[in-house]
């Protein structure tokens, strides 16, 4: 038979017999293509993702099904999703199957080389500040390290889902999840185009907010508006601020103040250069909300593979000081304060 998960060079021998060995083979060769399934809600994809075909996969989940005397995929023409023993199985299993398929990479490498995939769930907002600037040199470093990224702005099941680690600002991360700091914390504000405080006039209290044009966020989670919470000293204010455009993703709004359509709440590092090169101007200064930053979280020490621990050590060396080195380990997730789609 031809190489292990991680190798590239598959023959149509290959294919054939891990497209028999998925029909006959025990248990693990039907969960793997199960996880696959739950990986990519599509029967098709994870045919692709393990070079056999469709009907292969979907034999070898109906005889899995069969032999466990459950239901774990449900099917309709259009969706595929999991049923409640389904994801009972993946939260049992998925971790355990991740280490089993690190082990046979790194088996399969050459010695003192790491060789797998990182899964990752990621805020949007993270890409500037953390991926978009670290992704490049990783993989220059480690090319036999593939790294998947969903960007989702929702809360999402790390572990259920069938990721790795996640990224996500500092008060969304799930409960007894080991976090490492990968930002300095920073502030959200107010801002507007000289375009439109020309036309409209400058807010000078939180309450003028109620006057102007807001771009206003939708939250994928929950479905509300979202209120804008500034602070001054001790004074906390919540702004249930309206206006024509809403939109469930921050960085959109943030274009569209840019272009003077109206006022957005961003976090500061978003718009440092907009702001001092003039396209943008912060409104109401002296408020603001905190926020510690981002972290990448993940299930467990002993459960991340070769890979995640390679990419945990280069993603701190390469985002330098700008965040702290330390891990800890998250005891409750925080209430839920900023617009998801700002960075949680």
């Amino acid at each position: 038979m031809g190489a292990w998960p991680g190798k590239r060079h598959w023959t149509i021998h290959d294919e054939f017999a891990i497209e028999w060995l998925l029909m006959i083979a025990p248990p693990y060769a039907q969960l793997h293509a199960f996880l696959a399934v739950a990986r990519t809600r599509n029967f098709s994809a994870a045919a692709r993702e393990l070079t056999v075909s469709r009907s292969a996969v979907s034999q070898s989940i109906a005889q899995l099904e069969k032999d466990l005397g459950v239901t774990l995929v449900a099917r309709t023409t259009r969706s595929v999703s999991l049923t409640d023993a389904g994801k009972r199985l993946v939260e049992s299993i998925g971790p355990a199957d991740a280490q089993i398929r690190a082990a046979l990479s790194d088996v399969a490498s050459k010695p003192g080389e790491v060789v797998g995939r990182v899964r990752l769930s990621a805020a949007k907002a993270a890409f500037p500040f953390v991926l978009g600037p670290v992704l490049p040199k990783f993989r220059e470093r480690h090319p036999r390290i593939d790294v998947e990224c969903i960007f989702d702005d929702r809360r999402v099941d790390i572990v259920g889902d069938g990721f790795d680690a996640g990224i996500r600002m500092g008060e969304y991360l799930e409960r007894d999840m080991v976090s490492v700091r990968l930002t300095q914390p920073f502030r959200f504000i107010v801002v507007g185009a000289p375009r439109y405080l020309d036309e409209r006039g400058t807010p000078e209290e939180p309450q003028d907010l109620l006057e102007h044009e807001c771009l206003t966020f939708r939250s994928d989670t929950t479905g509300s508006l979202y209120a804008w919470e500034l602070e001054r000293g001790r004074k906390k204010f919540r702004i249930p601020v309206r206006g024509g455009v809403v939109s469930n993703d921050g960085l959109l709004l943030m274009e569209w103040a840019e272009l003077g359509v109206g006022l957005a709440y961003v976090f500061e590092p978003l718009v440092r250069e907009s702001l001092r090169e003039g396209r943008l101007r912060h409104v109401l200064p002296h408020y603001y909300a905190e926020e510690p930053g981002f972290f990448l979280y993940y299930p467990s020490r002993h459960q991340r593979s070769a890979a995640l621990q390679v990419f945990i050590e280069s993603i701190r060396e390469l985002i330098g000081p700008t965040g702290a080195r330390a891990e800890a380990k998250s005891k409750a997730p925080h209430p839920s304060k900023r617009p998801l789609s700002s960075g949680t």
